[in-house]
């Protein structure tokens, strides 16, 4: 059986992954993904017999139990390339044997959940809302950068787009990657759900002007107008797509679930969403357990 180098997956002295310090035997089977190293502490609040918590740069975890099922709360930072770290690392710890390094023959299932905030494209929808993304657009080039990216994708989807919206050749490919279908029917009682774009950024990649002029200026309009197989794009964030690309290709249950805060269509937004993350936050945790 292959070894995987040390130099490909660095462990650190005392036996946990290179960038988010965590022990192989403190990750649980579910994990929910926050971008903000404070909000960690928001999810930890609500679990008990706490077993672990590390903290290095933007990756804060702690791993407790909540209504006796366990749960690995994560930091990741801003950005699809974070995410890149997290899935590989959670992979790692999950299905690696970091004394002999080489892969398990028995694979855990991670469910994957990233818990975030995100700018809402349709009018219809207003800030508040819930929205899980059943299918992620990827701006950032990421999958495209793994083999057989085919295998994981919607080409129809990906065609219909690029032809609708008259992509520019400058920028990375989109890709289309369904979201985990057993976490989109646990959510779908309780959000709006449809496409959301992954942007590579937060102001020109997700066509915001404050100075500088954007590729496509017409984008926005684009992008609302789009629809495939009875879904349209909601919503913009900036972690789904790898997440959910990165996931199906190791064999896991990945998705993203936004609380909106801005209105993008009616350029308004409520930077006081505290009491409203907190709600989400229950909820996701009470479906996690119930799954």
């Amino acid at each position: 059986m292959r070894k995987i180098g040390a130099s490909e997956l660095i462990i650190n002295s005392d036996g946990s992954v290179f960038h988010l310090h965590i022990r192989p035997e403190h990750l649980a089977d579910k994990v929910i993904l926050v971008g903000d190293p404070g909000r960690v502490d928001l999810v930890g609040s609500y679990l008990s017999e706490v077993e672990s918590e590390t903290s290095s740069r933007e990756f804060h975890s702690i791993t407790g139990k909540y209504k006796g099922v366990g749960i690995t709360v994560l930091s990741t930072g801003i950005g699809c390339d974070n995410i890149d770290i997290v899935m590989n690392e959670l992979d790692a710890l999950a299905n690696v044997d970091f004394t002999t390094r080489e892969i398990r023959e028995q694979k855990r299932r991670l469910m994957v959940l990233r818990i975030g905030t995100c700018g809402i494209i349709q009018p219809d929808i207003p800030i508040g809302s819930y929205i899980f993304s059943k299918v992620s657009v990827g701006f950032d080039g990421l999958l495209n950068w793994y083999g057989d990216r085919d295998q994981v994708v919607d080409k129809a989807m990906e065609e219909a787009f690029l032809k609708h919206v008259d992509w520019n050749r400058y920028l990375p490919v989109p890709y289309f990657v369904r979201a985990s279908d057993r976490l989109a029917s646990l959510f779908a009682d309780c959000t709006v759900q449809g496409m959301t774009v992954s942007a590579p950024g937060f102001y020109g990649p997700q066509c915001r002007v404050v100075r500088l002029p954007i590729v496509m200026p017409d984008l926005m309009e684009r992008l609302e107008s789009f629809g495939y197989d009875g879904m349209r794009i909601l919503n913009f964030e900036m972690e789904g797509s790898a997440i959910a690309s990165l996931a199906r290709k190791l064999g896991h249950d990945g998705a993203t679930v936004c609380l909106g805060i801005a209105q993008r269509y009616a350029q308004n937004a409520d930077a006081d969403y505290k009491s409203l993350m907190g709600a989400l936050v229950r909820l996701c945790l009470d479906k996690l357990a119930e799954s």
